[in-house]
């Protein structure tokens, strides 16, 4: 019998159709993967099977799990299923756990509420151990934890009191490589060992390829193609799953490489922070984010920088744009130094522009796109005249119209609002864009857009720029050459293509040999 039965699964939301017939089964032990774009249904799904739908819900269908039809239980029962036979893991560990509670006190909360049979203690340290925290003190605050060691709390959290059925809704999307291949096995190895069925929630192929038995796609709220994860990547048949596996596999063209003049030179770059205190009069010694990093970009080079998280590549891209000072070393753009008398050269800053990960964060959502864009003014000297005709020609350049202007940040998709910001950084001709994770958060196909569109202004714009990244499939596609950074420096370093066929230092064959690739034969 199977651990999970959805049929016919129909939701609406205050009149609104979100799901339509949606249904999936999944047994003890197995692996079952639900991809689909943004707005697909995949989270709506899983809600569903928490019963932790928002107000104004109405739901047709049946939810069985474990022989039970969630949707016919009291408020009462569906709480003594979830967090005990029901767990569910989420995108973003930090929002997830208590910033107040330390992790033995949240992961041992389940055991207290469920398993009266179990001491909270011990079994905090018991599943600590499994998920790969053996020795970590239950003392300790999230913020105390790198991103990988918080999903693994959340993962302990979540399987704390052996549920049946564990929900993973894109648990490694903010993680680098390495930890999101350590979170992926470590999903897998819980579900085998404990013969506890994940249901995983992606928009990331690659990742479900190397982890699923069986795939479900999903497209505006409805399941268009289901099936053993083999044979659908072998002959997908749906329209939309050929569409996703094409973006997934996107290589963005750019335009020919010319060699020029360096237009960013690093030289012998350190940069240290003073560590905390542990006595009154101890000496709390430094901490080496970055250590003797030295590298050129070319005026029109596309440069990608990969590594951990924790690795230096933000403090390196904070001193590079005259936001961080420097301990030694020099940073020049165009030949001026971005840091001049320990005060950084506003000159200089004005050279440069960001594009960040999330483009809603970094955006006033009170104001419209027409003052959003011109921001980067302020910079300059005097506001140009033409102002209508920047924010015109800025928009077009990135795909948009012009009657955007009048629009708010609200208005736009997660994919419109990225190329808002590449138009920002755009609108003052920048010498130099630094791109930081700019497409991370984004589906696949519009991350294909995205890049195609970054490609095509290399082209129009003769672009500059240091790609950033923990995608390794996307530095590739959008760089010429790349930097490899760990523990504060920079390991390898070379032509893209060179780097990625025939990598030299072991670390960057670890990277490229965790990054998770899609086996696609058949698309047409």
């Amino acid at each position: 019998m199977s651990l999970l039965e959805i049929s016919n699964l129909s939701l609406s939301i205050h009149g609104t159709q979100i799901l339509h017939d949606v249904s999936l089964r999944l047994d003890p032990g197995e692996v079952v993967a639900v991809t689909g774009e943004s707005g697909s249904g995949k989270s709506m799904t899983a809600l569903a099977i928490m019963q932790l739908l928002p107000d104004g819900s109405e739901a047709q269908g049946t939810v069985i799990l474990d022989g039970q039809d969630v949707t016919q239980l009291s408020e009462a029962q569906m709480c003594d299923l979830r967090g005990n036979h029901l767990g569910m893991v989420f995108q973003e560990p930090m929002t997830a756990l208590n910033p107040v509670q330390t992790i033995g006190a949240q992961i041992g909360e389940s055991v207290r509420l469920h398993r009266s049979d179990l001491d909270p203690a011990a079994r905090t340290e018991e599943v600590l151990a499994r998920v790969g925290l053996a020795g970590m003190s239950p003392r300790r605050y999230p913020h105390e934890l790198s991103g990988g060691q918080r999903q693994r709390v959340v993962i302990a959290i979540a399987i704390a009191c052996g549920p049946k059925l564990l929900i993973a809704d894109e648990p490694t999307t903010a993680l680098d490589v390495t930890t999101q291949a350590q979170i992926l096995d470590l999903l897998v190895e819980l579900a085998h060992e404990d013969g506890m069925g994940l249901l995983m929630i992606t928009h990331d192929l690659a990742v479900v390829a190397q982890m699923a038995q069986r795939i479900t796609v999903m497209q505006n709220g409805a399941v268009v193609e289901a099936g053993d994860t083999p044979v659908l990547l072998s002959a997908p048949q749906h329209p939309y799953t050929k569409a996703l596996f094409a973006a997934s596999a996107h290589q963005a063209k750019l335009p020919e490489p010319v060699e020029n003049a360096p237009l960013l030179q690093v030289r012998s770059v350190v940069r240290d922070y003073a560590l905390p205190r542990t006595g009154l009069f101890s000496d709390p010694g430094t901490f080496r984010a970055v250590d003797l990093v030295s590298f050129d970009i070319p005026r029109g080079g596309r440069v990608g920088l990969v590594g951990e998280s924790g690795c230096g590549k933000s403090t390196l891209t904070r001193a590079i744009l005259g936001l961080e000072p420097v301990q030694s070393g020099s940073i020049l753009l165009d030949g001026m130094p971005v840091y001049s008398d320990g005060h950084p050269n506003l000159d200089v800053r004005r050279k440069m522009q960001v594009v960040f990960q999330d483009p809603y964060g970094s955006f006033n959502p009170r104001h419209r796109v027409s003052r959003l864009i011109t921001e980067p003014f302020h910079l300059l000297p005097s506001p140009p005249k033409d102002r209508d005709a920047r924010i015109a020609e800025a928009l077009r350049a990135v795909g948009l119209s012009p009657d955007d202007a009048e629009k708010y940040p609200h208005q736009f998709s997660g994919g419109q609002r990225q190329r808002l910001a590449i138009a920002r950084a755009l609108i003052i001709r920048p010498e130099l864009i630094v791109f930081d994770e700019a497409v991370s958060a984004l589906d696949v196909s519009v991350r294909a857009q995205i890049l195609d569109l970054i490609a095509k202004l290399c082209g129009e714009y003769n672009l500059t720029y240091l790609f950033i990244s923990h995608d390794l499939s996307v530095v590739r596609s959008i760089t010429d050459h790349v930097l490899v950074m760990q523990n504060g420096k920079i390991v390898e370093k070379g032509a893209t293509e060179d780097v990625f066929s025939a990598p030299k230092h072991p670390y960057t064959q670890t990277l490229i040999e965790a990054a998770p690739v899609l086996p696609i034969t058949d698309t047409a």
